[in-house]
């Protein structure tokens, strides 16, 4: 017995510190693909085995609006912001305003980030590059993976000198090798909030509301905090 989970990748360390417990107490085991919002969401659509998604709050709403997802079962997991990290060891820039992020990211040797086109933190980062201006002088400097936890996967084993990431803070946090700086300063930041649902063709719809209830409930609340969840 086990439940199909499609997710952003932003949800990872959520996921795995409740589905210990969770496959304890029920004997159902969780399989979970984690990547960029937009690409979960297409595999939903396309007929992917799935039971239970984790995605950004309004793709979640339009799902439900479209009866892919049990209405009923949406519940909201909270809001993640997008950081900025470095490689363990290596120094600490300014990112605490407009001026000090557009230095930080002309010195760095490479800028490592999720897709950018159906990932929200990657979505992001381009128009953050546009609004500092710097978007055509740092295009070659970009490292684009399919997702945040594998860009900063990447991150960790840069071979440039002075490597930046951008993704989602839970995605940051619980990569080793890697540090997170900070969020995004003031008028470039993103918040993104994440919700999780029941697919409407979910084979084990039970237990499927089980753990979204699991992940959204009130007893979760420290698991989502660590995680890099704020209410």
């Amino acid at each position: 017995m086990h439940l199909d989970l499609l997710s952003g990748g932003a949800a990872r360390g959520l996921v795995s510190a409740l589905q210990g417990a969770f496959t304890a107490a029920t004997g159902c085991e969780l399989r979970a693909t984690f990547s960029a919002v937009g690409a979960m969401r297409d595999k939903l659509l396309a007929g992917e085995a799935c039971d239970l998604v984790i995605l950004t709050a309004p793709m979640i709403d339009a799902l439900a609006q479209g009866g892919d997802v049990f209405a009923d079962s949406v519940a909201v997991l909270g809001r993640v912001a997008t950081g900025v990290a470095v490689r363990s060891g290596d120094p600490i820039p300014d990112v605490s305003g407009a001026d000090a992020l557009r230095r930080a990211l002309l010195a760095s040797g490479a800028i490592y980030v999720p897709d950018t086109v159906r990932s929200t933190a990657g979505i992001h980062v381009l128009k953050v590059l546009r609004s500092l201006g710097t978007a055509a002088e740092l295009a070659a400097r970009l490292r684009e993976f399919a997702n945040g936890a594998t860009a900063m996967a990447e991150l960790a084993r840069a071979p440039e000198s002075g490597a930046i990431g951008i993704t989602q803070v839970s995605e940051i946090i619980v990569t080793p090798g890697v540090a997170l700086v900070g969020a995004l300063p003031a008028g470039f930041e993103l918040a993104t909030v994440y919700s999780v649902a029941v697919c409407a063709r979910a084979r084990e719809p039970a237990l499927a509301r089980s753990f979204a209830q699991l992940l959204a409930g009130p007893q979760s609340g420290e698991a989502r905090s660590r995680a890099g969840f704020a209410a």
